[in-house]
């Protein structure tokens, strides 16, 4: 199986007059988060962190932060394009772990309806998805809201790599010359005889 680890981090300080959006929800909260786009740092980490597991870049070589066009965008516009870049890379999400860093609000009330929130931007189970909260202590970053994020994605299995039932038949009967050539050299068994068949296969219509 072919597992592959992302990680994202982003940070946003906080901003009088516009609205609080984490986790693709709106929060209750006097400020909200300063950005080009909504300021969602939850969904900026987790999108580094999709991009990142296959590779493809971060969010800003895609959405650079002096793009008129994504003024104010949401940012489950940019989920939305790593989820694509993942499946183009032919991987899964199997899940994602989060933690926010900031002093406020209290993300413990909202973490569930946030969580359900998440999992449906990603397609995937609420039982996928893991977030908590910290507060900043000691680091003097009480006006800025952090977020990291860790995604673990697998590879999908194409239906083109199963081998077809013809092909797992000629296997099994390359196997089985080779096991007979070993018994009649080392052990001095006789080969299998092959059994013709009774009737005339030709003359079956």
């Amino acid at each position: 199986m072919d597992i592959r680890i992302g990680f994202g981090w982003d940070s946003h300080a906080f901003k009088p007059g516009v609205p609080l959006r984490i986790g693709g929800l709106t929060l209750e909260h006097p400020e909200g988060l300063a950005g080009h786009s909504d300021g969602d740092v939850l969904l900026h980490a987790v999108t580094d962190a999709l991009l990142g597991s296959v590779a493809a870049g971060d969010i800003g070589s895609f959405f650079p932060p002096g793009d008129p066009r994504w003024k104010d965008a949401d940012s489950a516009i940019f989920l939305n394009l790593a989820l694509e870049e993942l499946q183009h890379a032919g991987y899964r999400i199997r899940n994602v772990d989060i933690t926010l860093v900031l002093a406020a609000p209290k993300i413990a009330p909202v973490a569930g309806e946030m969580r359900v929130r998440v999992a449906e931007l990603l397609g995937v189970s609420i039982s996928q998805v893991s977030i908590k909260a910290k507060t900043p202590e000691g680091l003097g970053t009480d006006h800025v809201a952090q977020c990291h994020a860790v995604a673990l994605v697998e590879r999908v299995e194409e239906p083109d790599n199963l081998k077809s039932i013809s092909d797992v038949i000629e296997s099994q009967r390359q196997l089985e010359d080779v096991v007979d050539d070993l018994l009649a050299s080392v052990h001095g068994v006789p080969k299998r005889r092959t059994i013709a068949p009774v009737y005339d296969t030709e003359d079956i219509t």
